[in-house]
């Protein structure tokens, strides 16, 4: 019984220390890259904002579909689900504060972020990694092409671009969502919902916003393209590290959400004096 107890802690320890040392090497190829891309960038700079260009496009404009209907759906379910404990808890006036809790501060990082590791990192993954094997990768370092500043920056900085954007466009139409639902619950002017959803934001809540969406666009790119980098020679690796990219980035990211809220609210509670 204790030795088996001894080999399952062994086994969870190898595994927080291998996921520790993927993270620390994701975060090594993050530096690596705008090392490079800061060396190189009187090469190719049009080129590489066209990659920019492109992925923006990818990431952000054709997921705009989903992310709306993603956005009005849980704008309107944040109002109904509220409205039962709406009285108990300051009244409409709470609305906004509602939607600032939810929306803002939890569901539009989380959710842009899981849409585009479904749609943007899989493709990522998936195409550094046909390169690989279709040695285009070797090509352009045998003709002096730094891969790092030429494939992994542009796809860097296009998906972080991407997932601010979304996500302040998540938020947008969300709010729009749950005024929707005031409309016929609380016959609310839409001035009003908006005074009330103005009022309940705090300088905090940029910082939070644009913390967890700025790294968490970087996690997603800087874990697919590391997993795409990593195939060797056969295109049976490709479908694998995808999937493993994939799992990571979500793994990544929800740790990443629930440390950065967990101390956005610890630090609340010790300016209150409750710690």
């Amino acid at each position: 019984m204790i030795a088996s107890i001894t080999g399952q802690m062994d086994r969870w320890g190898s595994k927080l220390t291998g996921t520790i040392q993927n993270f620390l090497e994701t975060i090594l190829m993050g530096y690596l890259c705008i090392r490079a891309a800061y060396n190189d960038r009187s090469q190719g700079i049009r080129t590489i904002f066209s990659v920019v260009s492109a992925q923006v496009y990818f990431t952000g404009w054709q997921a705009l579909p989903i992310i709306s209907t993603l956005a009005i759906g849980s704008g309107a379910a944040v109002i109904l689900q509220s409205s039962s404990q709406i009285n108990l808890l300051g009244g409409v006036e709470s609305i906004g504060a509602f939607m600032m809790v939810i929306v803002v501060r939890e569901l539009a990082p989380l959710l842009t972020a899981l849409i585009v590791v479904a749609r943007s990192g899989t493709a990522v993954a998936s195409e550094i990694g046909s390169m690989r094997v279709q040695r285009e990768v070797d090509a352009l370092e045998n003709m002096g092409i730094n891969p790092l500043s030429y494939i992994v920056f542009p796809r860097l900085m296009g998906g972080v671009i991407s997932v601010l954007c979304l996500a302040f466009y998540y938020i947008m139409i969300a709010i729009f969502g749950g005024y929707v639902i005031t409309i016929f619950q609380h016959q609310m002017d839409f001035y009003y919902y908006l005074t009330l959803v103005i009022d309940a934001v705090s300088p905090e809540d940029f910082f939070l916003f644009f913390t967890k969406n700025i790294f968490s666009g970087a996690i997603i790119f800087l874990v697919c393209c590391r997993q795409g980098m990593s195939v060797v020679c056969s295109s049976h690796e490709v479908p694998q590290v995808t999937t493993k990219a994939v799992f990571m980035s979500i793994k990544y990211i929800v740790g990443f959400h629930i440390c950065v809220t967990a101390l956005f609210y610890l630090n609340r509670l010790i300016k209150l004096g409750v710690i």
